[in-house]
C-alpha cells in the first residue's frame, strides 16, 4: 500500500524554493513521486495524509555528538548505555533528528546502539559510530570518559586497529586541546608529535577509515587536511590558508558553534537561556568560551562565504535540543535559513556517506521526513513546531493537536 502525503509545502533540500500544494508518494519506505497536487490523483487503496499546507522536509541530522558525560562510579556503564539509547530515540520522536555521527563514547556504546537500530530491534535514528576518541596522554577532555590515551606512532596504530576490530564507522582523533577542560587543555595547543600524527592517518588510510579530526587552530587544521582528514571539527581559529586547503581538498567542516557561543551572557532567546543556565559551566569556562567566540564566528563566516562544505554538528546535550540550538546559532552568525537547513539535512547525510539514500526529498530516497507547522525558511526556529516524524515512510510520532501520539513498537528481530 502506498502512503500519499498531500497538500504539503515541500522543502526538499535541493531547490531553495518550496513546492506549494505538493504531493509526496511513499512506497515500500521510499519516495516514489514528488509533484504538484494538480498532477496527481490518489488511488482508492492509497493511505492519504492531508498536511493542510504544513511544511514537509527531510529529517534533521546532528553530525557531532557524544553520550552524556557521566561518572562510572555513580552511573554504571549498563545504565549509561541504556540512557544513550533513550536519548537517541527521544531525539528522533520529539525533534525529528534522523541521523547522528558520534564523536566519542564510552566502551563502544554507540556501536551497540547502531547495531540495535540497524537490525530493526528498536526504532531509532541512523547512527554512525566512532567508539572512543583518541588523544595523547595528557590530551583533550580526559575527564569525559570517552577518551583513549595513546603515545607514540605504534600506540596510535594499535588503538586504531582496536577501534576497527570493535566495529566503528570512522576514527575520531583529538589533535589539539579545547575550550572545555583544565588549564593545560587549551584549544591553541597541539598534542600530537609529527610522527604520531602521520602514523595515525597512515593506518586509517591503509584500512579505508575516514578521520574525524578535532582541530582547533591553524597548525593542526592544515596538518589534518593535508594528511587526508574527512572532516575538521570545530575550527575555532583558522586562517586564509586553512580556507584554501578546505576547498582544495574538498574537506568537510563541522563548526560546532554551540561550544563557544552559548554562555548565559550570549543567550538571545529563552531556549538559549534555559540551556546555558542548565549547562552549569563555571565562570572560568564561560570566560574561555566568550574569549574564543569572536574568532570562531569570524572564521565560520569566512568559510561559509568561500563555499566550504559544512555540515551541522552540535557537540552538546540533550540530543533532542542540541541540533535545534545549533541551527539557531548558524543563522545568528550569518548563515541563511537555506544554508542552515541544507547543513542539517542534505549535508548531514552526505558527510556520513549516505547522501545517495538520505537527506533530501527526491524520488528513490528513503522516506525519512518531518512536518513542521510554519516555514523554517522564514524563521529557522520554526523547526521546533514539529507535527509529524516519518521514518521509512511511516509516521512514528504525531504531535498534531487532537491527534493521539503515535505508538512505536520494536519490530521483530
Amino acid at each position: 500500500m502506498r502512503t500519499v502525503y498531500k497538500n504539503a509545502t515541500v522543502i526538499d533540500s535541493v531547490n531553495p524554493e518550496p513546492l506549494p500544494q505538493g504531493v509526496v508518494v511513499v512506497e515500500d519506505g521510499k519516495i516514489a513521486r514528488v509533484c504538484g497536487g494538480d498532477a496527481f490523483t490518489p488511488e482508492t487503496q492509497d493511505e492519504v495524509v492531508d498536511l493542510n499546507g504544513s511544511y514537509l522536509m527531510p529529517g534533521l541530522w546532528d553530525v557531532h555528538v557524544h553520550p552524556d558525560y557521566l561518572s562510572l562510579s555513580t552511573n554504571p556503564l549498563p545504565e549509561q548505555t541504556a540512557l544513550f539509547g533513550h536519548r537517541l530515540r527521544a531525539a528522533l520522536f520529539d525533534s525529528g533528528i534522523m541521523g547522528f555521527r558520534c564523536a566519542g563514547s564510552h566502551n563502544y556504546m554507540d556501536v551497540a546502539w547502531r547495531n540495535a537500530f540497524d537490525s530493526g530491534q528498536y526504532v531509532g535514528p541512523h547512527l554512525f559510530a566512532s567508539g572512543h576518541f583518541l588523544t595523547t596522554t595528557g590530551g583533550h577532555f580526559l575527564t569525559s570518559g570517552h577518551a583513549l590515551e595513546c603515545d607514540g606512532p605504534y600506540g596510535f596504530v594499535k588503538a586504531i586497529r582496536e577501534q576497527i576490530k570493535n566495529g566503528v564507522d570512522h576514527i575520531k582523533l583529538n589533535l589539539s586541546g579545547g575550550i572545555i577542560g583544565p588549564k593545560w587543555d587549551l584549544h591553541t595547543q597541539s598534542f600530537y608529535l609529527d610522527e604520531e600524527l602521520q602514523a595515525a592517518f597512515e593506518i586509517c588510510r591503509a584500512r579505508g577509515f575516514k578521520v574525524m579530526a578535532h582541530a582547533t587552530h591553524p597548525g593542526v587544521v592544515k596538518a589534518a587536511i593535508r594528511l587526508g582528514a574527512h572532516s575538521i571539527e570545530h575550527g575555532y581559529i583558522m586562517d586564509d590558508e586553512c580556507i584554501e586547503l578546505l576547498l582544495e581538498h574538498d574537506t568537510w567542516l563541522v563548526p560546532t558553534l554551540a561550544i563557544s557561543q552559548l554562555t548565559p551572557k550570549q543567550a538571545t532567546n529563552d531556549w538559549e537561556s534555559s540551556f546555558a543556565l542548565g549547562r552549569g559551566w563555571s565562570h572560568a569556562l564561560c570566560c574561555r568560551a566568550e574569549v574564543a567566540a569572536p574568532l570562531h564566528s569570524e572564521w565560520f563566516g569566512k568559510a561559509l562565504k568561500a563555499g566550504v562544505k559544512m555540515a551541522l554538528g552540535s557537540d552538546i546535550r540533550p540530543l533532542k535540543d542540541a541540533a535545534l540550538l545549533e541551527m539557531g546559532l548558524w543563522t545568528r552568525n550569518g548563515a541563511s535559513t537555506w544554508q542552515t537547513l541544507q547543513a542539517a539535512t542534505r549535508h548531514g547525510a552526505a558527510i556520513c556517506g549516505v547522501g545517495d539514500k538520505l537527506g533530501t526529498i527526491e524520488v528513490g530516497k528513503i522516506a525519512d521526513m518531518i512536518v513542521v507547522k510554519d516555514n523554517p525558511l522564514k524563521d529557522i526556529h520554526n523547526v521546533r513546531k514539529l507535527e509529524l516524524v516519518i521514518k521509512d515512510g511511516k509516521i512514528v510520532s504525531d504531535k498534531r493537536p487532537g491527534k493521539r501520539k503515535a505508538e512505536v513498537r520494536p519490530s521483530s528481530p
